[in-house]
C-alpha cells in the first residue's frame, strides 16, 4: 500500500469524515456522479469513493491546490474516484458532465459572501434537474454563534481576512432555496458543525 505521509493532511478531515459517510450513504444512494467542491487535501474523496462504490466521486479544486490532490487521489487508484478537475467557481466552465450529487465541505466560511452566492447560482450548471446536495461546515442560527469555538473561530477568519466568516444557515437556505433546492435535514456532526442535506 502506497504512503501518503508525504502528502497535505488534515486531522480535521480524519476526524469528521465517517460521521460525514453516515449521511452521505443516505443522500447519495440514488446518485450515479458526485461532484466535490473543494477537496482540498482529498482525504474525504478517497474515504467516500471507497465507501460509495455505486457512483463516481469527481474531485475538484483551484488549480492552486491541485498538485496533492492530483497525487493522493493517483495514489488511491480507485476505479470510480478520477483525477481531480480545476475548479475556481468564479472563473472556471463547469464539468462536461453534470452531476447528481455534489459535496463541499469546509467551503462558505472560507469563501467570501459573493463567491458564495456565485457558487449557488451555479449550481443549475453544475448539478442535474435531480440531484442531492450536501454541505459540511459551521453555521449561525438567528444570527447567533452555535458555540464559543465557533465564535473564536470566526473572530480568527475574520482576522485573516474580513470578507471570511461563518455563513447564517438562513442565508444559505435562501440562497438554496432560489435555485430549488430544499433542506431535507440538518445533521449534527462533531465540533459544532453541520450537514446541510437539500434536494431539488
Amino acid at each position: 500500500m502506497n504512503t501518503t505521509s508525504d502528502l497535505p493532511f488534515s486531522q480535521a478531515c480524519e476526524n469528521n469524515k465517517t460521521p460525514i459517510l453516515t449521511v452521505l450513504q443516505q443522500a447519495f444512494a440514488g446518485c450515479n456522479w458526485v461532484l466535490e467542491v473543494g477537496s482540498g487535501t482529498g482525504q474525504h474523496a478517497v474515504h467516500f469513493a471507497e465507501n460509495l462504490p455505486h457512483l463516481c466521486w469527481q474531485a475538484s479544486d483551484q488549480p492552486v491546490y491541485l498538485a496533492g490532490l492530483t497525487e493522493r487521489i493517483r495514489r488511491a487508484g480507485l476505479a470510480n474516484l478520477p483525477l481531480p478537475l480545476p475548479l475556481d467557481i468564479c472563473a472556471d466552465p463547469a464539468p462536461l458532465t453534470s452531476a447528481d450529487g455534489l459535496f463541499t465541505a469546509n467551503t462558505l466560511h472560507i469563501m467570501p459572501w459573493p463567491v458564495v452566492q456565485k457558487f449557488f447560482s451555479r449550481l443549475s450548471e453544475l448539478t442535474q434537474a435531480s440531484a442531492a446536495l450536501c454541505i459540511y461546515g459551521p453555521f449561525n442560527y438567528n444570527g447567533q454563534f452555535s458555540s464559543a469555538s465557533n465564535a473564536a473561530f470566526d473572530a480568527s477568519l475574520k482576522s485573516r481576512d474580513p470578507l471570511m466568516g461563518i455563513r447564517d444557515i438562513e442565508q444559505v437556505q435562501a440562497l438554496a432555496q432560489q435555485q430549488g433546492f430544499r433542506l431535507q435535514q440538518d445533521c449534527t456532526m462533531p465540533a459544532n458543525n453541520r450537514l446541510l442535506w437539500f434536494t431539488k
